[in-house]
């Protein structure tokens, strides 16, 4: 069994808490009959997708799910029915396998009336693009394309992909080192690159440069806003040995930077000064046992379904198909709990208008709602 360990940030503290060792059974709880009433539930709610690999919910669409597919479509989930044909279809930009393909997708938090979406995708190049797409409510309009972002992309692997709007109303995209192993080119800690960083983009201003407001990150897989807090969390996949969960409140004072190449999880890496920032430890980690092997970032769960998992972070792993919650406490993760069911093939988690949580299957092309 992989074995779950929180930690502190070592500029606020540089003491970690001990290891929880994660069993089959539930831990951090008190007693099995609190156990039943609180642990999250895993139920289906629509199968036969191709390859999803995210879910987004849209603003002013209570109803509606939005399913992407790796190889360059979006399906749309309405009452727990998948609707017919395609909401946005960019095969002939896209060409998905491996980490590649239309990787993420956003809509504008003004979408009820402006009718944008954001997608992030490697094109028939390998190379990172975001674009800015209208639609007419039933599906994206092709013509309408409008390209925020282009960064090359000196590998195959390793894009991140993941395109998320932030409280402050900018748009956050998160790249990976660039690919290979081991970051050969040492990006991740280099200023002059956009690759291995956390990106703000303003969509307000087409065209404008992305900021820079995280560095040190080797592929993050899905990341978050809490949607009461504005924290972020980060699932960056680790190179052979740990996987990690970043966490920046929104009170940071500055730029952060999360240790990638020098460090892997908080394990020394490789020797070295640290770029920019503050260096910062993941505040939740595990281990390779037990098959895991890529961690999948999620959410922090607000909904009504299960009022007592408010406030509890949910994270998985794509191999072993592990789910993890626990909750920050001043900075620090408490109360980690291994769920009792396992998603295989598990590539993203989702969040509905009302703060309940899903998760899709790569291995079985399933949607299901974890509350």
């Amino acid at each position: 069994m992989p074995s779950a360990v929180g930690y502190r940030d070592p500029v606020r503290s540089a003491s970690t808490l001990a290891a929880l060792i994660v069993g089959a059974a539930l831990v951090s709880l008190a007693g099995s009959a609190s156990a039943a009433e609180s642990a999250f539930r895993l139920g289906v709610v629509a199968r036969g997708f191709d390859d999803p690999l995210d879910i987004v919910a849209a603003p002013g669409e209570p109803r509606r799910l939005y399913v992407v597919e790796q190889g360059g479509t979006v399906r749309v989930v309405e009452r727990g029915r998948v609707r017919p044909g395609n909401f946005l279809d960019i095969r002939d930009r896209t060409e998905g396998g491996g980490e590649q393909g239309l990787l993420g997708l956003a809509f504008d938090p003004g979408y009820a009336k402006n009718r944008f979406l954001y997608v992030n995708y490697t094109d028939r190049s390998g190379d990172t693009r975001v674009v800015r797409y209208r639609t007419n409510g039933r599906r994206a309009l092709p013509g309408t394309a409008r390209q925020l972002l282009r960064v090359d992309q000196p590998y195959s692997n390793h894009n991140g992909g993941d395109v998320v709007f932030g409280p402050d109303g900018f748009l956050y995209v998160g790249l990976g080192d660039g690919g290979a192993g081991g970051d050969p080119e040492g990006r991740a800690q280099n200023i002059s690159t956009y690759l291995g960083k956390m990106l703000r983009l303003n969509v307000r201003r087409p065209g404008s440069a992305p900021e820079i407001v995280g560095v040190g990150l080797r592929n993050p897989w899905r990341y978050s806003f809490d949607r009461a807090t504005g924290d972020l969390f980060i699932g960056d996949v680790g190179q052979g040995s740990v996987e990690e969960v970043d966490y920046t409140p929104r009170s940071s004072p500055g730029l952060e930077n999360y240790g990638w190449d020098l460090y892997e999880g908080s394990q020394r890496f490789e020797e070295g000064q640290p770029g920019p920032g503050q260096l910062v430890f993941p505040v939740f980690e595990y281990g390779r046992a037990g098959g895991s092997c890529t961690v999948v970032g999620g959410y922090v769960y607000r909904g009504k379904a299960r009022r007592a998992e408010r406030g509890r972070y949910i994270v998985g792993d794509y191999c072993s198909g592990f789910v993890w919650s626990f909750r920050v406490r001043a900075g620090e993760a408490s109360g980690v709990r291994r769920e009792v069911f396992r998603i295989e093939g598990l590539t993203s988690f989702g969040e509905d208008l009302a703060g309940e949580l899903y998760a899709v299957s790569q291995a079985d092309g399933t949607l299901y709602r974890l509350t």
